[in-house]
């Protein structure tokens, strides 16, 4: 169920004109393994907001802070994938900075980032995510490959727990499989997923402020949804609408919806989801810096409520504004509250910090 509150935040925003954005740094490419894939996201997201009459600039980001300081922005519009731009690091510098940003806050997106620690927080909330077990806990505890395919069954699909865009994953068929699976999911992290396979449709929702758009199921001839699939063949059929009926394709959403708020993740996103025929959803990740090239997913399912792709990104950057004035405001009102420090006599203990 949408929050009154928080819709009544996406309209407010919605009114904010291009030219009351001030200036608007994109950054994109960075240093990760999805370089190639944020490079073009950036330039789309930049003609797109040049397109909409908004102030913007591009900068390559590869730790140049100085850089970026120079360049002055009002909003950096984040089109960083991987580390380095979706982990929280570059939230923490943005925030250190006092500049306002695109999407998640620190916590949202180093949560996001991590596989291993959403999806054990999913479980703490009852979200229903594949079982798995991390390349850390296997070492622990001695297991073998026989072992986990005792307590996973098999197929297995193993993945870096902070890459995206499929980078280093493998699908396991066989215990025998899954060291050679483990020596490459290792060349991109120390710690590695060992996720149980799902059997089933994948679908993805966009979130954009508090709107969860149309969602839209993916079907590739390949073994799984890899990075050739996403971004090389032209062989992946994406079907927006996705053929669910109505209600089931509302509590999908909402499901969606309640992964992405619980993993602190906020102001646009994408969330991962397979239909496991015998189980039901599972969820798989949040991408809190999702794609933004001609073939990704939130600027078709944006299209499919009739949303261009320059109306796309300057709704991101007014929600983004409109959110980072807001917090200003409450800083601004807290910070006049007169003190109730005492000018005489022994010290509260307030005034140390400690409990009033």
């Amino acid at each position: 169920m949408t929050d009154p509150l928080a819709a009544v935040a996406v309209a407010k925003a919605s009114d904010l004109k291009p030219e009351a954005l001030g200036r608007v740094v994109v950054v994109y490419g960075g240093n990760s393994a999805e370089r190639e894939v944020s490079l073009r996201s950036g330039a789309a997201v930049l003609a797109g907001l040049l397109r909409a009459g908004v102030d913007a600039v591009g900068l390559d980001f590869r730790g140049n802070v100085q850089a970026l300081i120079s360049e002055q922005p009002d909003l950096v519009f984040i089109a960083l994938h991987g580390r380095g731009g979706e982990d929280g690091t570059l939230q923490g510098l943005l925030d250190v900075l006092g500049m306002a940003y695109t999407g998640s806050g620190v916590l949202g997106s180093a949560l996001c980032m991590d596989k291993l620690r959403s999806k054990r927080l999913w479980q703490g909330y009852g979200l229903p995510t594949p079982d798995f077990i991390s390349s850390v806990e296997m070492a622990g505890e001695d297991l073998t490959a026989d072992d986990v395919v005792t307590r996973l069954g098999l197929p297995l699909f193993v993945k870096p727990s902070h890459e995206g865009s499929s980078v280093g994953m493998s699908r396991v068929n066989s215990a025998g499989e899954l060291a050679s699976a483990l020596v490459e999911a290792e060349k991109y992290d120390s710690e590695v997923l060992i996720e149980r396979f799902v059997q089933g449709s994948e679908y993805t929702a966009a979130v954009v402020g508090d709107v969860v758009l149309p969602l839209i199921r993916i079907e590739t001839p390949r073994e799984f949804y890899d990075y050739a699939a996403k971004y090389q063949s032209g062989d992946t059929l994406y079907h927006c609408p996705s053929g669910l009926a109505i209600d089931e394709e509302r509590q999908l959403k909402q499901l969606c919806k309640q992964a992405f708020d619980t993993a602190g993740a906020s102001g646009w996103g994408r969330v991962d989801i397979m239909v496991d025929e015998n189980i039901g959803p599972q969820l798989i990740e949040v991408n809190t810096v999702p794609g933004m090239t001609d073939t990704s997913l939130v600027p078709m399912a944006a299209d499919a409520k009739s949303l261009s792709f320059e109306g796309l990104v300057l709704r991101i950057a007014q929600l983004a504004v409109f959110n980072a004035q807001t917090n200003n405001d409450k800083k601004t009102n807290k910070n006049s509250k007169p003190s109730n420090t005492p000018t005489t006599g022994a010290p509260s203990v307030a005034a140390h910090g400690g409990p009033a």
